[in-house]
């Protein structure tokens, strides 16, 4: 098989060439690579092509490729965008070098790669261990792994149990109501941490009819508004997200005539007769059955609790800067998830050795870094 100037057009790797100034330039030269490749793939799987090229590894991952980015159409190659629907992340190949590595973004940081989740001790008279390791592709959030941590250390026996119920500190991530809930009923294990603000518009206006500020009675089945009228119905649903959600209906005779309607919903004016029954006030509260336990469970931490036994956290923080800056955590060795994973063990089993030898040693643990900027205002600072 001849593709006409192949040799020039892919001779050199795509990154040590300059690609086209112009975007209809550019997307000219995507549309023939399209066509050049399924050129190669219509020769490999369809002519004469020795059995064994299909079974080569590469040739698999050029056609899973060229699926995802693009799609014949009248006999014409299309590239994909967005309309003609690319896949998610978690199932889009970023890389051909490792197919189990997808892109992944957080806050400004985005990467192609995996993510690494630490546990360890936070005991006082102990040296702070790593317990477990976790390693999941980049796009996987981190809720998902919760549930797994937890049941991986059941099954390493270092959850205290009943006796003592254990605390684990995490970061927004790692919680939300329903984890809140199920890992205190499954692992008995409390869940302590910032849990994710309230963005809707009543929240951030403040002015007393926030959801925050409705009282649910759940095993009565009914809300209390900030004004003291009680809810008419209460129905538990399944939104589009698959979530169990339980919407709460309050009375037409009710809403209408509150002083407070400009600040808990925007229906706006008086809607006609008909229009009235769904234009009632109505909010849906996405919290799972029985938040009210987790919500005082929750309450119960905030008290007991101090901003300083949150800033126990800070040492995962160090440990994550001591793996990257001392043992290579921020680039993966290895190609696929399980060697990434096994590098990801053997730094945290590194990072154990020299927290015991420092312990036995009696060496005291780093404080947090200061800048030379600020060892050189301090002085100046204190005047």
């Amino acid at each position: 098989m001849a593709v006409p100037l192949g040799i020039k057009r892919y001779g050199r790797r795509v990154e040590d060439s300059r690609l086209p100034t112009s975007r209809e330039k550019r997307d000219e030269y995507a549309i023939q690579v399209g066509t050049d490749g399924y050129e190669l793939l219509t020769y490999l799987y369809e002519g004469n092509a020795p059995e064994w090229l299909v079974r080569i590894p590469a040739v698999n991952t050029l056609r899973k490729v060229w699926s995802q980015q693009f799609y014949l159409f009248e006999g014409k190659v299309i590239w994909r965008g967005e309309k003609e629907g690319i896949p998610s992340a978690s199932q889009f190949i970023s890389s051909p070098y490792d197919t189990e590595a997808h892109y992944a973004r957080k806050y400004t940081t985005s990467w192609v790669g995996y993510k690494i989740h630490l546990t360890e001790t936070c005991d006082d008279d102990s040296p702070h261990l790593i317990t477990h390791v976790a390693t999941s592709a980049g796009p996987i959030a981190d809720g998902e792994a919760t549930e797994q941590i937890h049941e991986a250390l059941q099954k390493k026996d270092l959850l205290p149990g009943l006796a003592r119920p254990a605390t684990h500190i995490v970061d927004t991530g790692y919680l939300d109501a329903k984890l809140l809930f199920s890992t205190q009923q499954n692992y008995d294990v409390d869940l302590l941490g910032p849990t994710r603000p309230d963005y809707r518009w009543q929240a951030r206006a403040n002015q007393g009819c926030a959801g925050a500020d409705f009282h649910i009675e759940w095993q009565k089945q009914q809300a209390t508004c900030p004004e003291g009228k009680i809810s008419a119905s209460w129905s538990e649903v399944v939104d589009n997200h698959g979530q169990e959600t339980v919407k709460i209906k309050f009375a037409q005779k009710d809403c209408i005539a509150c002083p407070s309607w400009s600040k808990c919903t925007r229906c706006g004016t008086l809607p006609r007769d008909e229009e009235l029954l769904l234009s009632e006030n109505l909010f849906s509260i996405r919290h799972y059955w029985r938040q009210e336990k987790s919500d005082r469970r929750s309450g119960e931490k905030t008290e007991e609790y101090t901003k300083a036994e949150y800033a126990r956290r800070a040492g995962i923080e160090g440990t994550i800067s001591q793996g990257v800056r001392a043992f290579g955590l921020r680039r993966a060795k290895y190609v696929g998830l399980a060697k990434t994973h096994l590098q990801h063990v053997l730094a945290a089993t590194a990072i154990n050795f020299t927290r015991i030898n420092n312990w036995i040693l009696d060496i005291p643990l780093e404080k947090s870094r200061i800048s030379a900027f600020e060892r050189l205002m301090q002085p100046s600072m204190s005047l």
